[in-house]
């Protein structure tokens, strides 16, 4: 059974869903899943992991390190503008990424484990993380190199030019 902290980050990974799948044909759809994204992943990183590391006596959980890669493929193909494949890469990770977190004695469920009693306000601050300053996409080889990069760093094998 899921508790506060699992239901509104499954919550938001459904909310990025439906912007993603409007994303190939609505550009205020994919930049409100970009901004979305970069927030989640904030609350994941800054948030999230630490307090379950910090509830470990300083131990990251073991699916941090993934976790991290993940967030790093996902925001590097975040910076060149959006193109099919680029859109179908960000969905290949997060499929697997979502799953991982979400699914019974995922990351969710062991972070709200650890936080115990504390849930309540770990939802408080996760909820109040505040959206990510970004900047306006950003196109050319030395981008693209680096988000084949980043994929390559967290395992995945896709196309994205």
């Amino acid at each position: 059974m899921s508790g506060p902290v699992t239901s509104f980050l499954a919550a938001d990974h459904r909310r990025l869903d439906v912007l993603l799948q409007r994303a190939d044909v609505d550009r205020a759809a994919y930049t409100a899943f970009r901004a979305g994204l970069l927030r989640h992943i904030a609350m994941e990183e800054k948030i999230l992991l630490p307090a379950a590391q910090a509830a470990r006596g300083g131990q990251p959980l073991p699916a941090a390190s993934q976790l991290r890669l993940d967030h790093g493929a996902l925001a590097a193909l975040l910076v060149p503008s959006p193109t099919p494949k680029i859109l179908a890469a960000i969905r290949a990770i997060l499929t697997t990424h979502n799953a991982v977190e979400e699914q019974p004695g995922g990351v969710y469920e062991v972070c709200e484990q650890l936080a115990s009693d504390r849930a309540d306000e770990l939802l408080a601050r996760v909820r109040s993380r505040p959206d990510v300053p970004m900047n306006a996409n950003v196109d050319g080889p030395r981008i693209m190199e680096a988000a084949r990069r980043a994929l390559a760093r967290a395992g995945y094998d896709v196309a994205i030019e």
